[in-house]
């Protein structure tokens, strides 16, 4: 009997993005898409050298925004002479963007005690694929290092909402949670029949849909407080790519909402906030950003202080001033104590 061929299980979305960033970190050069796809972890087992990689292309851009949006400074070199061919572009992650100042020293103990920490982090994070990474690359001739510590906490790990919500998907049963939404004084009890759990600009969302109002909607898994209750029966789910369905959804939402700001030039907000997907400069410290959600954004952006001023829209730039002025109060009730 003719063996069949098993479907490789599913790379963990973290782990995917860890090695990335790992192999990324480890060449001067760079990679190209195409050594990328084939020999990076999470990747290469979907990789076909002969056949259709469109989707796993479509991956791994929204990787290299995830990536951008952790504050990893993902770098894409073009080729002497194609200027724009992202088939011959490079990418790399520049080594001296991880080292410390010069004034910045660690005793021999110190030191000791960060590798011991580095080590147990990554023997106890990385699968016995991750940690190969360096040989994949060094026997397709790609020069590499060793990465430098420092970058492993970058990589977001899972919400804790995420394994039971995973577990209610597999299971087919339906799940309930609280759910705190931005304005309210409280977290709301919301039961739902899961569709898809995906990630959008670095943020894991659920798609599912909400028995309260017997509609469809996108919940935010870093909104979700306390534990999450599975149902013990099944649900009836219609057939559908529920997970494609939420990640239009959430880009077209992205894509409708722009955020008109003014930046320090040389400050750390022109630089992170520069490097955003879509992100466009209007010169003279003048940029376009878009978002996907206000507050979130509001959040970030509050926490630039000086460095950012929102010309618009009026509501989001009411939203980070009334950030500054809560920051404000808390400051002054302190020190009046």
């Amino acid at each position: 009997m003719p063996s069949r061929s098993k479907t490789p299980p599913p790379v963990p979305v973290e782990e995917r993005l860890f090695s990335l960033v790992l192999a990324l970190l480890a060449t001067e050069a760079g990679l190209t898409k195409s050594e990328i796809l084939s020999t990076v972890q999470g990747y290469r087992q979907r990789y076909s050298a002969n056949g259709d990689n469109a989707s796993l292309e479509r991956q791994f851009e929204r990787d290299k925004d995830d990536i951008r949006e952790l504050g990893v400074p993902l770098e894409a070199i073009d080729t002497p002479g194609e200027p724009g061919n992202n088939q011959s572009q490079r990418y790399r992650i520049p080594r001296t963007a991880y080292e410390l100042p010069a004034d910045i020293s660690f005793s021999d103990a110190e030191t000791t005690l960060l590798n011991l920490a580095a080590m147990a982090w990554r023997e106890g994070s990385l699968s016995r694929e991750s940690r190969r990474a360096l040989l994949k690359l060094r026997s397709i001739g790609v020069e590499t290092s060793d990465p430098v510590l420092g970058y492993a906490p970058r990589i977001r790990t899972r919400d804790a909402a995420f394994e039971p919500l995973n577990d209610a998907l597999s299971r087919g049963v339906s799940a309930s949670f609280a759910y705190l939404k931005p304005g309210d004084a409280a977290a709301r009890l919301r039961s739902v029949t899961p569709l898809a759990l995906v990630q959008h600009q670095g943020r894991w969302h659920l798609k599912a849909i909400d028995q309260g109002v017997g509609e469809s909607r996108t919940f935010l898994l870093a909104r979700i407080t306390g534990p999450v209750k599975l149902g013990r029966s099944p649900v009836d789910v219609p057939p559908g790519d529920y997970a494609a369905i939420a990640l239009a959804e959430l880009d077209a939402i992205w894509e409708a909402n722009v955020a008109e700001l003014e930046v320090a030039a040389g400050s750390d907000a022109e630089v992170r906030l520069g490097r955003r997907r879509g992100a466009t400069s209007r010169g003279e410290g003048r940029l376009l950003l878009h978002f996907t959600d206000l507050n979130l954004l509001a959040d970030e952006l509050a926490g630039f202080g000086p460095e950012v001023l929102v010309t618009g829209p009026a509501h989001l730039r009411d939203a980070v001033i009334e950030r500054l002025e809560t920051a404000v109060r808390a400051h002054t009730a302190e020190e009046a104590r």
